[in-house]
């Protein structure tokens, strides 16, 4: 079979939605097209859009893209019965007498279509309707053909596998942030218990940069498309229900996992050149988590290379100036200027294009490696959201404004995707995920215990932390 081209290879093509419609009869006039591309439609004609017939199928782009945005209007286990209803009464499903022929003209496209939607947006079917949905769909469309029951079950089997990894997966994270202690807490209780610093764990910044990978990769893989979208899901100002499209159903939250993981490293940088007493052992940390940022930067790892940045830049680490003075600072500078955020962070999304495009023509998984500032990609598909209506005067859904959507998050699937090539070092990995990390208040005490205060204002809040925190005038 020719291999499908990935969503972001078909996005980026400049006909990549031009040619979509050319097989489904359009009288509908509640699509809207400008030289052949979809601008706008009805909700109802764009679900009508998505059913396939025995002579049309969708476009992946149109799936994914509708599938994408759709949430923003219509509940997905609504949207599903639609499906369902439509494609029934389209090819007459429901009439006594059905011949088998007809079914099995339209069953296969039919499943590929929830196959398409299972493998792309399986955390929709944590949703007991949806999972329920699913079965009744499949079940109705095949009109329980023995033909085709091996597919269901191949279907429901693969969405199973898929959830359980999910519920795995944050069953983990939650253990791992329930042994990340306050690093202030473990000092006043078992201070020897953390004599160790990342140096001391490992020594070589290119292994600590691909164990950062390992943590960026495996949590990126858990991301749904569908979690971008669902942070500014609204009520719709035309539908009448009262309820939110996503107050009553659990919701997948491993975006906000990633950016803690990202408000993680940062403080664990801050915490271990903060905690050294002599100034010799803080610039060598300091040193060393430049290179490891630099390491980073080389692998295409920015998100890991800016919570670096971050927490080097953090107020207790940088009024650390006789520490700083000890630093060979150029690796640095460079560093800061490939992730400096003036001009909209231009020099980074020049680094990000370059890495994109070694990604696309990669032969190995070490050369697919991007791995995006997230905090960035989440601000410009907000913004993105927000400079655009997402639905026209006339009622119609703005598809102009959700192709450019689903072009930027079908990006992203694609990084998500990239298995890590570099062996796990578990001795590391558990060090970063739980060693224990000071607050920002910790940060500042430690801070001035090192370099004392500079001015008034530093020896007010340095006496209120010692009282605070150390109980000490």
């Amino acid at each position: 079979m020719p291999q499908t081209p990935t969503l972001v290879a078909m996005f980026d093509s400049s006909s990549f939605h031009r040619n979509l419609y050319q097989s489904k009869e359009e009288s509908c006039s509640e699509l809207y097209y400008q030289d052949n591309n979809l601008l706008s439609g009805s909700l109802e004609a764009l679900i009508q859009h998505l059913v396939p017939n025995v002579d049309y199928y969708p476009d992946r782009t149109y799936i994914f893209t509708f599938l994408l945005s759709s949430r923003l209007f219509i509940h997905p286990s609504e949207l599903m019965a639609r499906v369902c209803h439509v494609c029934m009464e389209q090819q007459r499903l429901n009439e006594p007498g059905l011949d088998k022929s007809q079914v099995r003209k339209i069953a296969p496209k039919i499943l590929q279509l929830l196959t398409e939607w299972t493998e792309t947006f399986p955390y929709d079917f944590r949703d007991e309707r949806m999972m329920r949905n699913l079965k009744d769909t499949a079940h109705r469309i095949t009109n329980g053909d023995e033909m085709y029951r091996k597919n269901v079950q191949q279907i429901i089997q693969n969405l199973i596998r898929k959830l359980a990894s999910l519920t795995q997966y944050e069953e983990l994270i939650t253990k791992i942030n329930a042994q990340s202690t306050d690093r202030m807490t473990v000092l006043k209780t078992k201070p020897q218990s953390i004599q160790r610093d990342i140096i001391t764990v490992c020594s070589d910044p290119y292994t600590v940069a691909q164990q950062l990978t390992h943590i960026e990769l495996e949590r990126l893989s858990y991301i749904g498309p569908e979690e971008f979208v669902q942070a500014f899901v609204q009520k719709d100002p035309l539908d009448n229900n009262e309820q939110n499209c996503y107050s009553d159903r659990k919701k997948p939250r491993n975006l906000e996992a990633y950016v803690e993981w990202f408000n993680r490293l940062s403080y664990l940088v801050a915490t271990e050149i903060c905690m050294p007493v002599k100034k010799k052992h803080r610039a060598r940390m300091i040193e060393f988590f430049i290179d490891v940022a630099r390491e980073c930067f080389n692998i295409g790892n920015f998100n890991s290379l800016m919570a670096i940045i971050s927490g080097m830049n953090m107020s207790p680490v940088s009024r650390l100036k006789k520490t700083w003075a000890k630093v060979k600072t150029a690796k640095f500078d460079i560093l800061e200027h490939q992730m400096d955020p003036s001009s909209n962070f231009y020099n980074y999304r020049t680094a990000l294009r370059g890495a994109a495009q070694r990604s696309l023509t990669a032969h190995s998984n070490r050369e697919k490696i991007v791995i995006p500032f997230c905090s960035l990609l989440i601000k410009d598909i907000y913004f993105l959201n927000e400079g655009c209506t997402s639905r026209l005067p006339n009622g119609h859904v703005n598809f102009e404004k959700f192709w450019e959507l689903a072009k930027q998050v079908s990006e992203f699937m694609t990084w998500k995707q990239v298995e890590c090539p570099f062996e796990k070092d578990r001795k590391i990995l558990h060090y970063v995920l739980t060693a224990p990390i000071f607050s920002e208040d910790a940060l500042y005490l430690a801070s001035y215990e090192s370099e004392g205060p500079e001015n008034h204002i530093e020896k007010d809040r340095w006496k209120t932390l010692r009282s605070a925190l150390l109980g000490r005038a």
